[in-house]
């Protein structure tokens, strides 16, 4: 078994037994990366010099007797989303293919203390708007199951990258399933913590009250080494709870007593392929095996999720995206060509004798604001910031962004009723395996119902991971869904641990082009 086919765990306790080099590692798979990266598109970014640069201080550190951090030289993937100290954070958008942030994000900071190797930024559709990440505005990532799929958005690249077998590790988002569908939809495992577990600070921000930070992984031991880096306070994010985080690999072991699990009946409905349900059903038993309880429970606002959140987070995606004016920082348009274009209209107005047209023609910035964000911005996210404009605009507030505000708190109450009865709800990550890529891009709605079992989580700001559990009958991963309480990461953990014990879905790994040949 070669050193990219191992987990996170088991690459760390080599390292720690002095079998391998924390530069060894990195060199493999950065050779990984250039084998397979051409076909899935997972990275926008790769520092090869810098990477092992990294990899060879943290190995004279541990050669010198030094103490290394719990990372330990593992290589680490980054989603584009998270400012990098004068490193390109692009969102893969055009507005932002020239920036470099001044600063690190919170997670970049605690990554580095951590001794993790930064080996790239990896693909994501635009601001991470979207659930197949197809609205990158530089190239699309595909499955590495099935490289005429999507791997699932808008963290496609990082669960692609982990799924290749290009990082042991990588850090993605999650705003309405973000990190959960593509860890599903590439068989790999991936963790949206609880809202405030883990800092924002640094993030590019999409919806400020629903995006949180985390690990994907192949197992649920790995991803709980990584949040255990992640996690914790943050005076510099005002949602950041201050809580202490628990060791959670230290307890992946322990006895899961009296487990209940709660299974939704709105989600086993009318849409859910049958491959899926049976996958799923499948993982619910061997639960059951394991001693856990099981017993329906009745999510009833659920059939509102979809709605509310499509109008929750474009609201907020307005707001937060009105500072790309092409002023202050980011992309601008061409202003030569802006002022030859605008001559022309000027020419055709004062022949038309059209003298409103000519004063509105007047105002400079709004030109330039207007041209700028028209050519900075994607479809995908042209689409939000209309759809949260005016749901935000006078007239409309009440009638579509407060009456959300409202179902959102009955959404928080029915998860606050539910977890009063079972101690986890279990179900489906994604109504169907990866679909083909360019199948739903040109239908926006098709593309959001897709999110109808993750995005209530985000609403109701608990945590949730997805874990392998099957394959379609064509080779698909599909992923089986476990939510928690709020900051009750560490019984989520345990019982994906347990089931992973059982199981080996998680073991299993895609072939591509390269491998074969």
């Amino acid at each position: 078994m070669s050193l990219t086919d191992l987990t996170a765990t088991a690459l760390l306790a080599k390292l720690a037994s002095g079998d391998v080099t924390s530069a060894a590692i990195t060199e493999a798979f950065l050779r990984r990366i250039e084998l397979h990266d051409g076909q899935v598109g997972a990275f926008l970014r790769v520092d090869r010099e810098s990477a092992l640069a990294q990899a060879e201080a943290i190995d004279r550190k541990r050669r010198g007797g030094d103490p290394v951090g719990r990372l330990g030289g593992l290589p680490v993937a980054v989603k584009d989303v998270l400012c990098t100290r004068g490193e390109p954070t692009t969102c893969a958008s055009r507005m932002l293919e020239s920036f470099r942030p001044p600063y690190d994000a919170t997670v970049i900071s605690r990554l580095k203390a951590a001794d993790a190797v930064l080996v790239g930024k990896t693909n994501m559709d635009e601001f991470a708007m979207g659930g197949s990440t197809e609205n990158s505005a530089f190239r699309p990532t595909r499955n590495p199951w099935d490289l005429t799929r999507i791997p699932g958005g808008s963290s496609g690249g990082a669960a692609a990258c982990v799924a290749a077998s290009m990082s042991p590790l990588s850090v993605g988002s999650d705003t309405g399933g973000s990190i959960r569908e593509p860890a599903a939809l590439c068989g790999i495992t991936g963790l949206k913590p609880t809202y405030g577990r883990v800092s924002r600070y640094g993030l590019v921000a999409f919806a400020s009250s629903l995006d949180q930070i985390g690990p994907l992984a192949w197992t649920a031991e790995d991803a709980a080494l990584l949040l255990e880096v992640l996690a914790g306070y943050d005076p510099a994010d005002s949602t950041s709870v201050n809580l202490p985080v628990p060791r959670y690999t230290e307890t992946l072991g322990q006895p899961l007593e009296n487990l209940r699990i709660g299974l939704v009946r709105e989600h086993f409905d009318q849409g859910l392929d049958g491959e899926v349900e049976a996958a799923v059903r499948e993982a619910i038993r061997v639960f059951e095996s394991l001693g856990a309880a099981v017993r329906w429970i009745s999510l009833p606002h659920s059939k509102y999720a979809v709605a509310t959140y499509y109008i929750i987070a474009p609201c907020e995606a307005s707001s937060n995206l009105a500072r790309y004016d092409g002023v202050h920082f980011g992309y601008r348009t061409d202003q030569r060509a802006m002022v030859a274009e605008l001559e022309a209209q000027r020419k055709c107005l004062e022949q038309a004798g059209d003298e409103a047209g000519l004063d509105a023609l007047d105002n400079a910035l709004v030109r330039l604001y207007r041209k700028t964000r028209s050519e900075g911005f994607g479809p995908e996210v042209k689409r939000r910031i209309m759809l949260g404009t005016y749901a935000l605009s006078a007239g409309y507030y009440d009638a579509y962004y407060l009456k959300a505000l409202k179902v959102r708190r009955l959404v928080r109450d029915d998860f606050d009723r539910a977890f009063g009865e079972v101690d986890l709800i279990a179900g489906p990550v994604t109504p169907t395996p990866a679909f083909p890529l360019g199948a739903k891009i040109d239908d926006p709605l098709a593309m959001y119902l897709f999110d109808l079992y993750t995005v209530s989580t985000n609403l109701a700001g608990i945590a949730g991971i997805s874990v392998p559990c099957g394959f379609s009958r064509g080779g698909l991963p599909i992923g089986l869904h476990l939510q928690s309480p709020p900051f009750e990461e560490e019984r989520l953990l345990r019982a994906a641990h347990r089931f992973q014990q059982a199981t080996d879905w998680h073991r299993r790994r895609p072939r591509l082009a390269a491998d074969v040949a």
